[in-house]
């Protein structure tokens, strides 16, 4: 089964995005009781592609190295989450986090620690606070550091993971007035996928009937 069989319709998909930006907005809360200031983060947009779809996509938008944090998932719905950004903006959200007086060198060294703690609390109020809104819970593994292109990034696994899809979600960042560009992908097979869109539909029924009464 393909990414175009296995897409969301449209109810499923604008209820998706809403569950997305209520994660990321508990995200981006979490990160600025971190951090000291305002952090707003907005998911305008979200698509289901296959890996090598992904690895495109991002391929035409993103000319430079990526920065990668990831971190598995499991419970209802199972996968791989993970926070995308372009090398230079990767570093630019390191100086927002860390402070403005740091030096570049400075700025390196600590840049995998602080992209650990950034991603690590962005995915993880992300997908908690969808699957609580879903009357589920997930296990989160630790949160890891990869970088490389696309290709690298979304290079389909061997075995029952090979037919992974993506759901692909752009990220609109301000932190301290930067804009910060970057990207939420998931990785996860059909099953997962089908279970999720299951769980979407039973949130959509519980909010009409919540409407209604």
């Amino acid at each position: 089964m393909t990414a175009a069989t296995a897409d969301l319709t449209e109810l499923q998909r604008d209820a998706f995005t809403e569950l997305v930006n209520i994660g990321v907005s508990r995200a981006a809360a979490s990160l600025r009781k971190m951090i000291g200031v305002q952090v707003l983060l907005s998911v305008p947009s979200v698509e289901i592609v296959s890996q090598a779809q992904a690895a495109r996509m991002i391929g035409e938008r993103e000319a430079s190295e990526l920065v990668v944090v990831h971190q598995d998932f499991t419970g209802a719905f199972s996968g791989r989450a993970l926070l995308i950004f372009p090398q230079e903006n990767g570093r630019e959200l390191v100086r927002a986090v860390m402070g403005e007086e740091l030096s570049a060198e400075e700025a390196a060294e600590m840049e995998d620690e602080a992209l650990t703690e950034t991603g690590n609390v962005i995915l993880n109020g992300c997908l908690a606070t969808m699957a609580n809104m879903l009357q589920r819970t997930l296990n989160m593994s630790l949160p890891e550091i990869m970088r490389g292109d696309g290709h690298r990034i979304f290079q389909p696994a061997s075995g029952p993971a090979a037919d992974a899809l993506v759901l692909f979600l752009y990220i609109n960042f301000s932190v301290r007035e930067r804009d910060i560009r970057g990207y939420i992908a998931m990785l996860m097979d059909l099953p997962s996928l089908e279970n999720l869109k299951v769980l979407i539909d039973d949130f959509v029924e519980r909010a009409i009937g919540e409407t209604e009464a």
